[in-house]
């Protein structure tokens, strides 16, 4: 399958997100990657995203693979997504930070556990 323009687009940046989080500690790649995409994807690219995943085409890292099953489904009502909802909430007390509409300030990389 040849891709479009904007679907090369989408596959390189994924790729790039993992190969920057390749360099990270193994037990934050898998996780930084989907968090990353998560904040920063409008639905419409993850909906594309998805539509690439799930065909099997685009040439993905297999970072990038492993890590869709932790990026947010467009439309999903109940996912295992990291860094949305109450889990991008956190740390946000007095109605302070993103959950109050502030703008992302925090890392996309996830502290390492080790």
């Amino acid at each position: 399958m040849s891709l479009s323009h904007t679907d090369e687009k989408l596959v390189r940046m994924a790729n790039q997100i993992a190969t920057f989080f390749a360099s990270q500690p193994q037990d934050v790649r898998v996780e930084g990657v989907a968090t990353h995409i998560n904040k920063f994807w409008e639905k419409r690219m993850r909906r594309r995203f998805f539509e690439l995943i799930d065909a099997g085409t685009g040439g993905f890292l297999p970072l990038v693979i492993l890590a869709s099953a932790r990026i947010k489904r467009p439309d999903a009502v109940n996912d295992c997504a990291v860094g949305l909802g109450a889990d991008a909430a956190e740390g946000a007390p007095g109605g302070k930070g993103t959950a109050a509409g502030e703008s992302l300030s925090e890392p996309s990389v996830p502290e390492s556990t080790t």
